[in-house]
């Protein structure tokens, strides 16, 4: 039996996979969800059953490195969705990134946060429209516990240089990017394709795709992937 088990990116949440979740179940694919518990939803953890099969991580963005290292460890095949093994490139480029992780930060718990986490939305959306994406529950309301993980994770943003802790070293990529990905720099993106090597069994890149690549487009990627395993 083929185990799915999806994570989101910073400020995203569980209900982000719904549709995912849906199609996947249909196919008699069992799909948890990871709940960081930014807004006020709380968080959870997921767990993989004793069932023999795939054991398929599908994460975007930061979710690489959000994971319980337990549960990525026993994964045999992940997707990766706009992910990084760093967030901040080197040179110009990195010091202008952290700067704008640190205004971010700085903005938490002010009138600024609300306009701050649109813009980052709308950034993470591109080129498609804003409403293309379910809305964010954070901007109706954050808990004092899921604002200090969105800090937390700001700063894992800044600090993260390399794979993942309990990085499974023989699982099977899939790793998906998107050349109009307003958030995460291309040199990053290729840094991720340079430490993972060999191991990448398939690269997909979409022309016309952005950042926030939880879509119908991408699914029927993933999809077909996941069937060959």
């Amino acid at each position: 039996m083929t185990q799915i088990l999806a994570v989101h990116g910073w400020a995203g949440h569980a209900k982000q996979w719904t549709y995912w979740q849906h199609l996947m179940e249909q196919r008699q694919w069992p799909m948890q969800v990871v709940e960081r518990g930014y807004g006020n939803s709380a968080s959870l953890q997921p767990s993989w059953t004793d069932q023999a099969g795939p054991r398929v991580v599908i994460a975007h963005s930061l979710g690489l490195h959000l994971l319980p290292s337990p549960l990525l460890q026993d994964a045999t095949a992940v997707v990766l969705l706009g992910c990084f093994s760093a967030f901040v490139p080197e040179g110009r480029k990195g010091r202008s990134t952290q700067t704008g992780l640190k205004r971010m930060r700085s903005a938490l718990g002010t009138e600024g946060e609300g306009p701050m986490l649109e813009r980052f939305f709308q950034r993470a959306t591109q080129p498609l429209p804003l409403s293309a994406c379910p809305p964010s529950p954070l901007l109706k309301a954050i808990s004092a516990e899921g604002r200090q993980r969105l800090d937390d994770d700001l700063i894992l943003l800044e600090t993260c240089r390399t794979l993942p802790r309990g990085w499974p070293s023989k699982a099977r990529v899939l790793v998906i990017q998107g050349e109009q990905d307003a958030v995460v720099q291309p040199s990053c993106h290729q840094q991720l394709l340079d430490q993972l090597g060999s191991q990448v069994e398939r690269i997909h890149r979409g022309p016309d795709w952005g950042h926030a690549l939880i879509t119908t487009e991408v699914l029927t990627v993933v999809e077909r992937w996941i069937e060959s395993l």
